[in-house]
């Protein structure tokens, strides 16, 4: 079985709750992709063009600063990475993320929450990213996934 790492970033904890079932479902290890600057309210609000989500979503060279530790990405096989849709896609954070380590050779499991908004580009633009990596299509997810819901689609990826 291949060694795999739940990597993902929440800016309410909904993606975190799921992130975590996840990696207990399977075994794997977890990592926060916790930004430098935390997120306010303010700064997540969608309907105000001037809020920090949306300037950053609106300039695709935006590369939000990490400040969690730097993760162990190199030990692992399959990394999932968790992170709520904006805009259609993956929010600029995980791009900084994926830019950040060296994912060739690794499967990159992209799994997302939203409340109505599917993956949009975001395996083609994570794809983009990691050169030498395989994203696999990713999948979004009700808040309330299951545990063994969760298990039973990311086993798949670890055989």
């Amino acid at each position: 079985m291949k060694k795999a790492l739940v990597a993902y970033f929440s800016a309410s904890g909904v993606t975190a709750k799921l992130a975590g079932r996840l990696a207990g479902a399977i075994g794997a290890d977890l990592y926060e992709i916790a930004p430098e600057t935390p997120y306010t309210k303010a700064d997540l609000d969608w309907r105000d063009r001037q809020s920090r989500s949306s300037v950053e979503m609106n300039d695709r060279s935006s590369r939000p600063a990490i400040g969690s530790a730097p993760a162990d990405v190199a030990s692992f096989d399959v990394v999932f990475v968790g992170f709520p849709i904006w805009w259609y896609r993956e929010p600029s954070i995980i791009d900084t993320f994926l830019e950040s380590y060296d994912f060739a050779g690794k499967t990159v499991v992209p799994f997302a929450t939203s409340g109505s908004s599917g993956m949009g580009d975001s395996s083609k633009i994570m794809q983009e990213l990691v050169p030498g990596a395989v994203v696999e299509e990713g999948k979004r997810f009700p808040a309330s996934a299951s545990e063994s819901e969760l298990k039973k689609w990311a086993k798949g990826f670890l055989a």
